[in-house]
């Protein structure tokens, strides 16, 4: 059904871009290197290993040490780089979208492979794509993706698992398919996240407007998506991002504004 030297390579994939989607929330919350690599280790290996204690296996990150150049890769490239990132919050989501649909599919074949009933496969592969990405936001004081109700989420996850247990139930399953399974799935929740699609409000006459008045101080990094003429990414509407106290000539970041300011354009 799945050769090892796939799956490897794709769960270290899908580790490298939630790690990354980890170390951009840090970078954007101004925290420093050690604590990214920690949101990172959080992301990309959190989902599997909550999957896999569930099966009651070794999780695959503690048998097998290679799991952990990813999220140390990842946190040298955002250390590096960061400087030249100008839409921090377009790619959280980004990365974050494409962990999602590289560990949906991989997640519910494990757990197939496993001999899991297709429900509890289902189950697994969604586990393992929002896992590690709740951790991330609960540890990083982030209203998670999962319960943000800005947009789907667990949906893309789902169907992605869905099509992966259908795959796998008609020897489809391969390189090509889990491929094409992934973009499926990364596509739907990025236009999901651009369109701003949404599912009902868990109480029947609340609005969507409603909602959007409740939650018009919230942060999350992902809520509505920026708009051209609207301010940087990772930043509400109506409100002001800078630091109280801060020098009114230094552009509100205690550095004088030299400094990494995600979602900004030098």
């Amino acid at each position: 059904m799945e050769t090892s030297s796939l799956v490897l390579w794709f769960d270290l994939m899908g580790v490298f871009f939630f790690a990354l989607s980890g170390n951009l929330l840090a970078a954007q919350k101004d925290i420093d290197i050690t604590g990214g690599l920690v949101l990172g280790l959080l992301a990309g290996l959190g989902g599997g290993i909550i999957r896999d204690v569930l099966l009651g296996v070794t999780p695959l990150s503690l048998s097998q040490p290679v799991y952990l150049v990813p999220p140390l890769v990842a946190a040298a490239v955002v250390y590096l780089l960061g400087s030249f990132i100008h839409r921090v919050q377009t790619l959280i989501v980004a990365f974050d979208a494409a962990g999602l649909g590289l560990f949906c599919t991989f997640g519910t074949a494990r757990a197939l492979d496993h001999g899991m009933p297709v429900a509890s496969a289902l189950l697994l592969g969604v586990v393992t794509a929002v896992g590690g990405g709740l951790l991330r936001d609960v540890v990083a004081n982030e209203i998670p993706a999962v319960f943000s109700g800005s947009n789907l989420y667990v949906i893309p996850a789902a169907a992605g698992a869905a099509l992966t247990a259908l795959a796998v139930g008609t020897g489809t399953w391969g390189p090509v398919a889990a491929t094409a399974l992934s973009f499926l799935v990364f596509a739907f929740r990025m236009v999901a996240w651009r369109r701003q699609w949404r599912v009902p409000a868990p109480v029947r006459s609340w609005t969507v407007r409603d909602l959007d008045v409740l939650r018009h101080r919230e942060r999350s990094v992902f809520g509505r998506p920026r708009r051209e003429g609207s301010p940087g990414d990772g930043e509400s509407d109506g409100e002001n991002d800078d630091d109280e106290g801060s020098d009114p000539g230094s552009g509100g970041h205690p550095d004088g504004g030299r400094g990494f300011r995600p979602g900004r354009r030098r």
